[in-house]
């Protein structure tokens, strides 16, 4: 019996942590549209459909002890998986559910009313019955006032690549084998086809992105971006529409420079678009200028607008701290609608407070030459760009014994693998990304507490990572000899104890 609907289970998703979805983040969103957000001071519930691999709601639930997170997610091994890490890392607060979304929407499941409820990428994978189920679903159990996180492939900017995936997947068809091995084959087919100059490719020379991904990026990605049955770009016209059937409305993108539209429309654009009657045919209307191929909504069930006093009273609590060193900060911007370069004058007075110490927006909004509105727009871009970090008062105060026992389990699996590529920040609320090499030296750490110099930190990451089988690589070419590995590992243990240990610390990862 297939119980898969069309949506390809032999190969599991990869693990990956979208920012976007933790409350702190959903929370600044509402902010910064002027929609009172969800109380993160008492305890909240939240609820995660579709988790993959899980790493999200495991970050979002050991960051965020005062929430109770479920999550569900109908391939097993998907659950498995979910379920041994949580179980290692003590997580009492995350239930982790195998339902399928007819099961969740139909009340197969006993469950609480939810404050938050998100799913990244799989509104647009599934078959449209599903897409009514997980309507249902919120109308079912989204408290009001409650906060939806919904990101999707869109309209118009899929539109050249449709005939594109429409051919991997018949051609994968074609040839029954595992998911990764239709891929494969479908991939090398393309490529004959780009040899043999079909007018199709050489007819779309936007199509040149898409296509080198193919060849590059991640099979396990690639085959649930291209292979799903019911694969279907969507209008955030008609998302907007579906979601409208459980009482939702658009509150704003969780892409933060969507909130200043003078960014990214000029004039003229911006006077089309405020023409438009209905806000889901504006946003519609964004999507044509600006060609969009992914969104990332946020929706309100009955969202309470509040004025511009208490939206620049609440967002004066909210705090800004650097999550890279005051070095390294780039004024050249890379946001989601391209590069925009900030104004030194503006910013760097921001960026040299927070190198002292994080602030709040309102402690910013009081230096020389900034005000709320200005240091609301450079917390968001900085943020956007991964620069810096927003936290709130309650993540400030929160425990973080249960980030800690996450941190130790997913830096432990540096043993045995690469997969997890995040750690968890109280302070933030949600995760951060950490490469293999800086896991490996926080297990090697915990493994010798004591003080290390950047050679017996790399001597223990490499006792580490020896057994496993696995090398670095220097500009591409890996490195087979222990006494390269320990040269490269000392030179970087060197910058992780210098720069990223005293960044970890900051935002309370270590």
């Amino acid at each position: 019996m297939d119980w898969t609907a069309g949506y390809v289970s032999d190969i599991e998703y990869t693990s990956g942590f979208y920012r976007e979805q933790s409350p702190a983040w959903l929370n600044f969103v509402c902010l910064l549209n002027g929609v009172e957000p969800v109380a993160l001071d008492q305890p909240f519930t939240y609820f995660e459909l579709g988790f993959g691999r899980g790493l999200t709601a495991q970050l979002l639930a050991g960051a965020n002890p005062m929430g109770q997170f479920y999550a569900a997610d109908f391939n097993p091994a998907h659950v498995a998986g979910a379920r041994a890490l949580a179980r290692e890392a003590q997580l009492p607060n995350l239930t982790l559910l195998e339902n399928s979304f007819a099961e969740l929407a139909e009340g197969q499941v006993t469950l609480p009313q939810f404050d938050y409820i998100t799913l990244h990428g799989i509104y647009s994978w599934v078959t449209a019955e599903n897409r009514r189920h997980i309507v249902n679903f919120i109308g079912r159990y989204l408290k009001p006032g409650g906060v939806v996180y919904i990101s999707y492939n869109a309209m118009p900017g899929w539109a050249p690549a449709l005939p594109l995936q429409r051919l991997l997947v018949e051609y994968a068809d074609a040839f029954p084998n595992r998911s990764d091995v239709q891929l494969k084959g479908a991939t090398e087919f393309i490529g004959q086809l780009e040899a043999a100059q079909a007018a199709y490719m050489a007819g779309n020379p936007s199509l040149k992105i898409r296509l080198d991904s193919l060849r590059t990026a991640n099979p396990h990605y690639l085959v649930h971006e291209y292979l799903h049955k019911h694969w279907q770009p969507l209008f955030h016209a008609d998302v907007a529409r579906d979601l409208a059937a459980a009482k939702m409305s658009f509150a704003g993108s969780a892409d933060l420079p969507f909130a200043f539209p003078t960014l990214y429309l000029s004039e003229e654009r911006r006077q089309l678009v405020d023409k438009l009657p209905h806000p889901e045919m504006r946003e519609t209307l964004k999507d044509y200028l600006l060609n969009t191929a992914f969104r990332k909504d946020v929706f309100v069930r009955g969202a309470q607008r509040i004025g511009t006093q208490r939206q620049s009273d609440l967002l004066g609590q909210v705090g800004l701290t650097l999550t890279v060193p005051r070095a390294d900060v780039s004024l050249k911007l890379k946001l989601p609608m391209g590069e925009a370069d900030a104004r030194p004058d503006i910013y760097n007075v921001v960026l040299d407070a927070l190198a002292q110490r994080p602030h709040t927006l309102a402690e910013l909004a009081r230096l020389p030459g900034q005000g709320v509105s200005s240091v609301i727009q450079i917390a968001a871009l900085m943020s956007a760009s991964s620069q810096t970090a927003f936290y709130f008062p309650a993540n400030a105060r929160a425990a973080g014994d249960a980030a800690a026992r996450l941190n130790a389990t997913l830096s432990a699996q540096t043993r045995y693998s690469d997969e997890h590529q995040a750690l968890c920040s109280p302070l933030l609320g949600c995760g951060v990304s950490a490469n293999y090499v800086e896991r490996l030296f926080f297990a090697a750490m915990r493994q010798q507490p004591a003080d290390l110099t950047p050679g017996q930190l790399a001597r223990v990451a490499w006792d580490i990572m020896a057994p496993s089988g696995r090398r670095l690589q220097r500009e591409g070419v890996t490195l087979e000899a222990a006494e390269d590995n320990l040269a490269l590992l000392t030179q970087n243990a060197q910058t992780f104890l210098t720069i990223t240990l005293p960044l970890w610390q900051s935002l309370r990862v270590a």
